[in-house]
This record gives structure tokens, sequence and C-alpha cells, in this order.
């Protein structure tokens, strides 16, 4: 196997969560999500971050169409404006 087929393969091993034993120990990605999306609206409430435009937009299709692959169950999916305040230098 060359180098870069292995390094192609640990990326996929890594994002399918099975390159190192899942911890059963570790907090559910799901609970440290709404943590942040409670800060995000704490600080919204604030005024010191504006709500994202992506964010206040519903989307018709469901979230589980949006799902490129499985991944462990401790895991989730989410879109980069869940987790970032994003701004324009």
């Amino acid at each position: 196997m060359d180098t870069k087929a292995l390094r192609q393969k640990i990326l996929d091993l890594a994002i399918h969560g099975k390159l190192v034993p899942q911890d059963p120990n570790d907090e559910p990605a799901s609970v440290l999500l709404e943590r942040i999306k409670a800060e995000k609206e704490r600080l919204i409430k604030e005024g010191k971050i504006k709500r994202s435009k992506k964010s206040a937009k519903s989307s018709d299709t469901p979230h589980y169409e949006n799902v490129p692959f499985e991944v462990p169950s401790s895991w989730v999916w989410t879109n980069i404006e869940e987790l970032f305040f994003v701004t324009k230098l």
C-alpha cells in the first residue's frame, strides 16, 4: 500500500469512528451541541452576537437525508453554523 492510499484509509477510518475504540464514558456529542446552542442563544439575547441568517431559515430536506454516512452512536451530524459564530474580517 502506498503512502497516499494509507493516508486515505486512515482518514476514512477516522471519519467513521473506527480509528480508535469509542469510549462509552465520553459525553455524547448531542449533549455538547445542546450546550453550544444554549450559549449561542444567550449571547444572541445579550446582543453580543447576531443570529445567523442560515440558522434562521428552515430546511425542507429532512435531516436524515443530509447524512452522507453513518457515524458511531455517540456522534452527531451537524452543520458549521451550529458550532461557530462566523464573522467577516
